[in-house]
């Protein structure tokens, strides 16, 4: 098993909710051509409360979804564990999931965070817009950025709450 896992999560045919496995798709393209095993890529239509077991046996975790609301091109944060009533619906929130592996597997979820991508059109069969395309691109850079150097305090001084404290990596 991989120790770090990327997790990209929405529909495809439903316009910018494909950012996230459009990330994973092509950090998987990318990281491919460089043979590197210690990153597992993974994608699905929303989180269940299966993936939970995805988890185990990882030291770092990011997951990946559009949304509507944080600035663009992104927001990145770690996540905090956190029963929430998702766990009851068809899809959970990454920190349900956390929660959820707690309970599971009896022991604390590898350190996750979020990359939230900024996108506005979610109509069924639409195409990702110039300016979804950007924050794409935007986010690739970034994740390539995180993955080449995986360690925990790194991704920590990366967190958007932490970007004005920390010198951007080059």
């Amino acid at each position: 098993m991989s120790p770090i896992l990327v997790f990209g999560f929405g529909n495809p045919s439903r316009g910018d909710d494909a950012l996230g496995p459009r990330l994973v798709e092509a950090l998987q393209s990318e990281f491919a051509e460089r043979s590197v095993g210690d990153i597992e890529f993974l994608t699905d239509f929303q989180l269940q409360i299966e993936h939970a077991l995805d988890l185990a046996g990882r030291s770092l975790v990011l997951f990946a979804d559009a949304h509507v609301s944080c600035a663009p091109p992104f927001d990145f944060r770690q996540l905090v564990e956190s029963q929430d009533d998702s766990y009851t619906t068809h899809a959970m929130s990454p920190a349900s999931v956390l929660h959820v592996f707690r309970q599971v597997c009896r022991a604390t979820p590898p350190p996750a965070f979020l990359l939230g991508i900024r996108g506005s059109r979610f109509g069924l069969g639409e195409e990702l817009d110039s300016e979804a395309q950007y924050h794409l691109t935007s986010a690739v850079a970034f994740c390539r950025d995180l993955l080449a150097r995986p360690e925990l305090t790194y991704w920590r001084s990366r967190c958007s709450d932490a970007l004005s404290l920390a010198p951007a990596h080059a």
